[in-house]
């Protein structure tokens, strides 16, 4: 959606396609970070979110220590950004989809699932997709990936893809939040298991990691098992781990992290989790995902617009986002080796030693951070 609004304020014409009615999927990545409230505000765009409800945190407690956690104060990061703002994923794509809409060169297809791939000349010229009106061709000179870690589309595209193995599986639920009750993002380390506890106002959004491919059988062992394990991991939540009512309260984050040693081919582009699966330490995916938009945007922009996108544009998009990708996938694979493989293992986790200034930046503003290239800016409207 990133990518669109920004290549329609180009003057390219562009189409999305989303295969579902609506935007609204729970437990996907919420966490806004500072890099990207800066583009938002340089897309014009700052008193637009401001009004969509989301939580403002300014101190992340991680886990990243063996005695204490690592207490974090975004609040010392420069900018005009000293927080992370969390807010629903359908709400701000909602939000991005009615401003892109404003722009007479983009369109937006719901209900529009793509299912292959057409090829001419041996590159990519489009896709096939299906909606309640029955099968469609869409020619275009671009076709861009953005469907996700499981991307129909770059399975269809025959692109390598290089896996990292990670020890965890995610289970995400909510309970209530009270008034007392910690604020911010904080984590509970203990028994095998690792509690990640988001405060989203009036409740919590709770991320219990599990060992890779233990879904099934912890879920055997009946929903009670986690409750109690909740409630000795965080004391404070005993009091209600009863709101959970049972497994369909709990959804299941199948967790990867890869990357395509090549992003793109004749006609074709992945970026975001298509290109390279994140891991949810951090939250840094959207973030990275919308990075990926931007820097395409600036990139291609010019190209599409005179109908002549070549291999060695689609080269410089990957050039400009691989270091930052690489790096944030090797400081997740260092989180894991250290702290949460061990953790699930019951083994003692190692320290993972990291100045709070230098940690801050790497959540908020991630390396190399992305800004709206100046065709795509509108008059600032901050307030977020």
């Amino acid at each position: 959606m990133m990518l669109g609004l920004v290549l329609a304020r180009a003057g390219v014409e562009v189409t999305v396609l989303e295969k579902h009615d609506d935007f609204l999927r729970d437990f996907r990545g919420d966490t806004v970070h500072a890099s990207t409230l800066t583009l938002l505000d340089e897309l014009g765009l700052g008193d637009r979110f401001a009004a969509v409800p989301h939580q403002r945190l300014e101190r992340l407690r991680l886990p990243l220590r063996r005695n204490a956690p690592l207490d974090v104060d975004l609040r010392l990061l420069r900018g005009p950004h000293k927080h992370i703002a969390m807010v629903p994923q359908w709400d701000l794509l909602d939000m991005l989809a009615d401003v892109a809409l404003e722009e007479p060169s983009f369109s937006l297809r719901m209900g529009a699932e793509v299912f292959a791939l057409l090829r001419e000349g041996g590159r990519v010229a489009g896709v096939r997709y299906g909606d309640d009106g029955g099968d469609h061709e869409l020619r275009a000179p671009l076709t861009v990936a953005c469907d996700g870690r499981g991307s129909h589309v770059r399975a269809a595209s025959g692109l390598r893809v290089r896996e990292f193995g990670v020890p965890l599986d995610v289970w995400w639920f909510r309970l209530p939040r009270r008034e007392g009750d910690p604020d911010g993002v904080s984590g509970r380390v203990g028994g095998g298991a690792t509690l990640i506890m988001i405060d989203r106002g009036s409740y919590f959004q709770l991320g219990y990691q599990i060992r890779k491919g233990a879904d099934a059988e912890l879920r055997a062992a009946g929903i009670e098992t986690l409750r109690e394990r909740v409630a000795a991991l965080a004391p404070e939540l005993a009091d209600r781990v009863g709101e959970l009512g049972g497994w369909e309260d709990v959804s299941l984050l199948t967790v990867r992290l890869n990357r395509m040693p090549r992003w793109f081919s004749g006609g074709l582009l992945c970026i975001g989790d298509a290109a390279h699966a994140m891991s949810p330490v951090g939250g840094v995916g959207i973030n990275l995902a919308v990075q990926d938009a931007v820097a395409a945007g600036r990139v291609l922009a010019t190209p599409l617009r005179r109908g002549d996108v070549r291999a060695r544009d689609l080269a410089r998009v990957q050039a400009r986002r691989w270091a930052p990708t690489a790096f944030t996938q090797s400081l997740q694979r260092l989180i894991h080796r250290a702290v949460i493989r061990p953790g699930l293992e019951q083994r003692p986790t190692h320290d993972v030693r990291l100045p709070r200034r230098a940690v801050a930046r790497l959540f908020a503003l991630g390396l190399l951070p992305e800004h709206a290239p100046r065709f795509a800016r509108r008059a600032h409207g901050s307030g977020a």
